[in-house]
Parts: structure tokens; sequence; C-alpha cells
């Protein structure tokens, strides 16, 4: 972590919401708590939050990489996941979180798979989905598995869970599946979620960046490279 952090968020927030398609939210702070809660790790290097990254976006990127049963590329993601265009921020979870070179000693079963996934433990973005309401969800399933199952697990998470998710977007969860596990694995699932919950990191940043600017800390460093302080007010 550093300590302009706040700072450098919001600079890039302010250029995220204009002109990407979709963005992948992924917070040091939930990294930490992964690696301290999940992990059992006393002293995580960053080589430990990177392994944690890998897999997360290596999972996104899969069905470009690998044959599947059902592809989906980042087009597709996007088409599937952005209802509007400027909440296209996604929080992202993996399944089953490993520590680097550990292995996983049992194969977690799709009803496992699914039912983790949604577990904001093993989410990426230090905020709760439970705080908020998801829009659209999109799951990655790597390994041999059968589509059938995939599919009625992922209807029985949105029927049980159904006050968590927009009534205004039927259907509004996406599935690929990928044949080709990842190593050490036999399966996994990579979760993207937008959620309106998403909003509590943009305000957490927000009263960090509103604490420091009020007093102009550190600013000197950015005005020195040629920044102007009104960059800053106006992101």
């Amino acid at each position: 972590d550093t300590v302009v952090e706040p700072y450098n968020c919001t600079l890039s927030m302010h250029q995220l919401l204009e002109y990407t398609d979709e963005t992948v939210c992924i917070d040091n702070e939930a990294l930490y708590d992964i690696c301290f809660r999940t992990l059992k790790l006393t002293t995580p290097t960053y080589g430990d939050l990177n392994h944690l990254v890998s897999a997360t976006m290596s999972g996104i990127t899969t069905c470009l990489r690998f044959p599947g049963q059902l592809n989906s590329d980042l087009r597709k993601i996007a088409v599937n996941m952005v209802p509007f265009p400027r909440l296209h921020f996604f929080v992202p979870g993996f399944v089953p979180l490993t520590s680097r070179g550990s292995q996983q000693y049992r194969a977690l079963t799709v009803p496992e798979l699914t039912q983790q996934m949604f577990d904001a433990k093993n989410m990426m973005t230090a905020c709760d989905p439970r705080h908020g309401r998801y829009l659209t969800v999109g799951a990655i399933f790597r390994g041999r598995m059968s589509m059938k199952e995939v599919d009625e697990q992922m209807l029985n998470i949105q029927n049980k869970n159904s006050s968590y998710f927009a009534e205004w977007i039927p259907n509004n969860c996406k599935t690929a599946v990928c044949d080709i596990p990842p190593r050490g694995l036999k399966m996994s699932a990579t979760f993207l979620g937008n959620t309106t919950a998403v909003q509590e990191v943009f305000k957490r940043v927000s009263e960090q960046f509103t604490a420091m600017f009020r007093r102009k800390a550190f600013l000197h460093w950015y005005t020195g490279e040629g920044m102007d302080e009104m960059e800053f007010t106006e992101a």
C-alpha cells in the first residue's frame, strides 16, 4: 500500500469512468484480507497478492486461450454485463483459493464452487455484496463438468437469493465453461459481479482522498510533475 493511493485511485477513476468498457476492480485491502483470513498467511508478500490477481485475471481471459463448451470473450462479457455505460465496474472473485505453491487437497463439486463463488470472503474487492444488489453476474467455470449441472446451480443460487438480484434484469447471470482447468486444480470458477455494493469502495477512497486533499498533503509531488490542482478537484 502507498500513502498516496487515494490520490492515484481517484485520478484514474476519473478516466476509467469515461473511457473504458469494463473495469475489474481489485483492491489491496481485500487481497490482504484473503491472505490473512482464508490462506492463513502471517506475512503476505507482493508475490502472494499477485498470485491472487493472476489467478483471477487468467480466469477472466481463459476462454480466449483455451477450447471450451461455452466460450465467452471480453466483448461478450461487456455486452452481457454492462446495463448502462457508466456502470462497468466489476467485483471479481476466484474459487478455490489456495496459497502459492500449495495444492488443493480435494476436488470441489459444482454446487460447492457456485456456493463459494458468491461468498464475500472470496471477492477481490473490499465490499459486501449483501449491502447492494447484483445488476448482472458473470461466471467462468474451468474443468470437466456437466453444463446442465452448472446451469442448475446458477439458477438455484438466483432463486434462493432473488432479493439480491435486480428484478428488472431477468436471467442476469452469464455463464461460460472452459474444459481446461488451471494447473494443479481439477475445477475452478472465476466470478465477475456488477453489483451496486461496489460504491462502498468508491466511498472509502473518496473519504481518504478528501481527508488528504483538504490539507493539500503530498500534493507537491504531483504539481511538481506538471499537474494542476484543478485536475484533483475535477476528479
